[in-house]
């Protein structure tokens, strides 16, 4: 197979990608699953992912009514690891989201946890994974919280990636943090300074003790699995060693305002562990793909496979969560009041109150109003990202109808 990441299809002039993680599932997933332990969210997201797409799921025909062209279109799998099935979700989510980023300066800090518990972390996922969410924003909402440092309530949005580029295990969590708080009395807007949130030592060394000490109950109370860690003492020993290092907490360069912030959240919120694009090649050395700063790297099928799986989340697991002024009890309260004080109500100037008024006689409310971001249908959205109409031949862009898919033929056997 030619190591190019896209082809133009001569049908519709538009490029995908000519090497998928779909195809590569097809070709050397059953042998993988017969020589490895896939557990069932796995094997549900390899299924899922090998038909997304495909006559598998049924779809319907697309009839141009001028060219009389007719092409199958075949329905998504949705499954959220799916590499094909992430941008119309993370359009619609942006655009509900748009609400609620307030007028101010945000910073992106990034929680990570040291090697030695991603043993741990595989064997108790959904408990591991929401002990990182609890401590990162407990950090950052004490800290805020203490009078010496801000005094207020930040908005938080954390985001949980579980991979490098060359999709080895790496869970860390991605927070988009306000540049302020709401003061304690709700009175104020308490702001950071533009290019400084906390002392990055510090951050390191609270979210360690917090995480340390959440680790500690949840082992005392008999809630982790850990076939590492029987031998007498062997907790011991690890809590010791997660002492001595230093872990890391940074924060990268500041957002400039709330346009990068959007920006931000369309490039990490429904990111899967790797993207068709990224995929050159499959031939007799492996697959090989793009990694960090143009580089890349070869893995066998079984090896990609085995690292592409092990980013499955658990069933139903929320890797998308909001705290502080964000959480959901705050977001009608809270939050609708940090925005007054950063944005105090200007008053209106005469005469267009008096346009206002006369539109409100002119088109009384029982007329449709506009759609909102959030009430676009998919097909809108799949215009706004791509240019596409998917109601239009991409031919000679005439109008299409569609039509229910041929039944395959049945064999006669007699």
């Amino acid at each position: 197979m030619a190591a190019q990441a896209l082809v133009s299809s001569p049908r519709d002039g538009v490029e995908r990608p000519r090497l998928e993680v779909a195809d590569i599932f097809r070709e050397f997933g059953a042998g993988f699953r017969t020589k490895h332990r896939v557990t069932p969210q796995q094997a549900k997201v390899m299924r899922a992912i090998e038909a997304c797409r495909t006559a598998a799921l049924g779809g319907h025909l697309d009839v141009c009514e001028g060219c009389g062209d007719a092409r199958p279109s075949y329905n998504s799998c949705r499954n959220r690891h799916c590499p094909k099935c992430q941008a119309l979700r993370q359009a619609k989510w942006i655009a509900e989201r748009q609400a609620r980023v307030l007028p101010t300066h945000h910073f992106h800090v990034v929680f990570t946890v040291p090697d030695s518990l991603h043993s741990l972390a595989r064997q108790n996922r959904a408990r591991f994974f929401d002990l990182l969410f609890a401590t990162a924003s407990q950090t950052l909402l004490e800290l805020a919280a203490d009078p010496k440092r801000l005094g207020g309530q930040l908005g938080i949005t954390a985001v949980l990636h579980t991979w490098t580029r060359d999709l080895r295990f790496h869970p860390h969590l991605h927070c988009v943090v306000t540049g302020g708080g709401l003061s304690i009395d709700g009175q104020r807007w308490v702001a950071t300074r533009r290019s400084y949130l906390f002392p990055v030592q510090v951050l390191s060394k609270l979210f360690r003790g917090k995480f340390v000490a959440g680790l500690s109950e949840a082992w005392a109370k008999g809630l982790l699995t850990a076939a590492d860690l029987q031998e007498p003492g062997a907790f011991g020993r690890l809590k010791a060693d997660l002492f001595r290092k230093n872990w890391v907490v940074y924060a990268k360069t500041p957002f400039a305002g709330p346009a990068q912030v959007f920006s931000y959240l369309g490039r990490y919120t429904h990111r899967v562990a790797i993207s068709n694009p990224r995929l050159l090649a499959l031939d007799a050395s492996g697959v090989r793909f793009v990694t960090r700063g143009g580089r890349t790297a070869i893995l066998t099928p079984d090896v990609f496979i085995g690292r592409f799986l092990q980013h499955v989340l658990p069933d139903h697991f929320v890797k998308i969560r909001h705290f502080g002024l964000l959480a959901a009890g705050n977001v009608n309260t809270k939050l609708p009041a940090a925005r007054r004080l950063l944005e105090p109500p200007r008053p209106w100037p005469p005469n267009l109150l008096l346009l206002l008024t006369l539109w409100a006689l002119l088109y009384p409310l029982s007329h449709d109003s506009p759609p909102t971001a959030t009430a676009l249908g998919w097909r809108d959205r799949l215009f706004l990202l791509t240019g596409i109409d998917p109601q239009r031949c991409r031919r000679c862009g005439g109008r299409l109808i569609q039509r229910p898919l041929p039944l395959p033929a049945v064999r006669d056997s007699s």
